[in-house]
């Protein structure tokens, strides 16, 4: 079942009418229905103006993005921490140094910051270190 719906438009009216009526008022219009429609609904949306942003639509749009990406830079920032991972112990060993755990466990920086970096982490005074002991080991 198709049902004719019918629309108000400012046009001239195309067939001949009893009596004349004034250009700017509103005359009633079979819009068409079925298979037709949709060629007219394409011709209907092909002369419309594009769609502008009011001033309100450009805040709102900004405040968007800025929530996506402070959503993303929290996360990124979560992954980064979580990357680093959780300091680790090793147990000293006999006949070790501190500055051969150092640069065992440490590879990345030279020997004398790795020391720096154990003394820090286990709050050593010095670097002696004997058999059994436990070092914190700190993440990087």
């Amino acid at each position: 079942m198709s049902a004719i719906v019918l629309e108000a438009v400012r046009q001239p009216h195309t067939e001949e009418s009893e009596r004349p009526l004034s250009a700017g008022r509103p005359r009633l219009v079979l819009v068409p229905t079925g298979p037709e429609a949709a060629g007219v609904a394409r011709a209907a949306r092909a002369t419309q103006p594009p769609l502008r942003l009011t001033r309100f639509g450009r805040v709102v749009l900004a405040l968007l993005v800025a929530a996506v990406v402070a959503v993303l830079g929290v996360g990124l920032a979560g992954q980064l921490a979580s990357a680093t991972g959780e300091p680790r112990t090793v147990t000293v060993q006999s006949g070790q140094t501190l500055s051969g755990v150092a640069a065992r466990e440490l590879p990345e920086l030279t020997t004398a910051e790795g020391v720096v970096e154990l003394q820090v982490a286990n709050s050593l005074s010095t670097t002696a270190v004997h058999a059994g002991q436990q070092l914190v080991i700190p993440a990087r």
